[in-house]
């Protein structure tokens, strides 16, 4: 009798009590929902806070916005109308507004032109290689940041004054180039078929921390100013219209039967392997005479390179490899072409294009003193877009 009493409160010691548990699981309860209040409050701050806007945004008021601009369109008696997404845009423009947006990369080009053609005047405040390709408007010319005047008979631009743009344009034929000279214009104007498209490279032109230089101003309200109402329109991923395609692989584009047959393949190699191994006895291993190590090849032809003396050949291996690393992480299609990947990179980065883009398609060093500070500048370009994305992923 004793030992059954002895044993009870043992038993009972040992247990856990529900109370407790309860109290332990309510414990982790509350501070589950204090992080995911946390999160969302952090989220809806971030989120609403016109300093987190982006580039050319209407109502950010970052160095890059452009919080600045509309303010002073508004006090000239323009109405700016901000619209985030294309259904907006589209329901807010009518005969006597102008249609003002930032590079719209995150459109596909069939949105891009379905956006703009209720349009009569559309301002394109910053621009990219692709879109100019799309609207027929010109290509690139060779930067120069060098004080230029409207040099057009544009009336609007008259009191323009001069400005110090970030990127110049070779107009196409029939587009009027303004700002520059006759082939690397800052401003492209196409007056064509009863509208006006016009293009600037403006992020940094139009930005608050840069408005009041030079005439940046003055051309702000020049190609905004021409109607009473603007609607601004402000791209993001949000009213993307772009999917995501996986690639073709090996499997989609081969036939039904290849797969049966390669296992069958497979199995008779097998059977014919066990038949033949087992009259032959065991495997003997036996030692190879020579081993090469992938690393003795490629030191083998860096030393043949530096032989020779081709710094050329090698600052082009070292470039080519530093552009299918910055497309990829950019996003960029493998086989995307220079100019792509300088836009996707001064897109990321906010820098003028033309720096990168003489750096990623311009002419090769000659010397190895060259190729050495050629090879740090690509190692920095590259370095800086990792810290960029990396920016981006962090939670604010």
């Amino acid at each position: 009798m004793s030992a059954v009493v002895e044993e009870i409160p043992a038993s009972t010691a040992e247990a856990p009590q529900p109370g407790r548990r309860l109290r332990g699981l309510g414990g982790w309860a509350i501070v589950a929902a204090l992080v995911l209040l946390g999160v969302f409050v952090a989220t809806q701050v971030g989120v609403q806070m016109p300093g987190g806007r982006g580039s050319l945004d209407p109502e950010g008021v970052g160095d890059s916005s452009s919080m600045a601009l509309a303010e002073l369109l508004r006090d000239q008696g323009v109405d700016v109308t901000v619209a985030r997404t294309r259904a907006e845009a589209r329901a807010a423009l009518t005969d006597d507004a102008t249609l003002a947006l930032a590079n719209p990369y995150t459109l596909t080009d069939d949105a891009i032109l379905d956006l703009i053609e209720p349009a009569d005047r559309v301002v394109f405040l910053s621009s990219g290689t692709h879109l100019l390709s799309l609207l027929d408007l010109g290509g690139n010319a060779a930067p120069d940041s060098a004080a230029v005047g409207p040099s057009c008979d544009v009336p609007e631009f008259a009191d323009v004054g001069s400005i110090r743009p970030d990127r110049l344009f070779d107009p196409a034929d029939g587009v009027k180039g303004c700002f520059g000279s006759a082939d690397a214009a800052a401003v492209l104007l196409d007056e064509s078929e009863g509208r006006t498209r016009i293009m600037v490279e403006g992020a940094r032109l139009f930005s608050n921390a840069y408005l009041a230089e030079d005439g940046n101003a003055a051309l702000g309200l020049a190609l905004l100013g021409q109607t009473d109402r603007v609607v601004w329109y402000v791209p993001s991923f949000e009213d993307t219209d772009i999917e995501g395609q996986s690639p073709d692989t090996l499997g989609s584009l081969t036939p039904g039967w290849v797969t049966p047959a390669i296992l069958l393949l497979l199995l008779s190699g097998l059977a014919a392997a066990l038949w033949r191994g087992q009259r032959f006895g065991p495997l003997v291993a036996e030692t190879l005479p020579v081993t090469v190590r992938a690393s003795e090849t490629m030191h083998g032809r860096a030393r043949l390179t530096a032989k020779s003396g081709d710094a050329g050949h090698a600052a082009e291996a070292i470039r080519d490899g530093s552009r299918r690393r910055l497309a990829r992480r950019l996003g960029l299609a493998v086989h995307a072409t220079p100019d792509e990947v300088a836009d996707a990179a001064s897109d990321r980065l906010r820098i003028p294009r033309g720096t990168l883009q003489s750096l990623l398609s311009g002419p090769l060093p000659g010397d190895d003193p060259a190729l050495v500070e050629y090879s740090r500048r690509l190692q920095e370009l590259e370095a800086a877009v990792d810290a960029a994305l990396a920016d981006m992923r962090r939670p604010e």
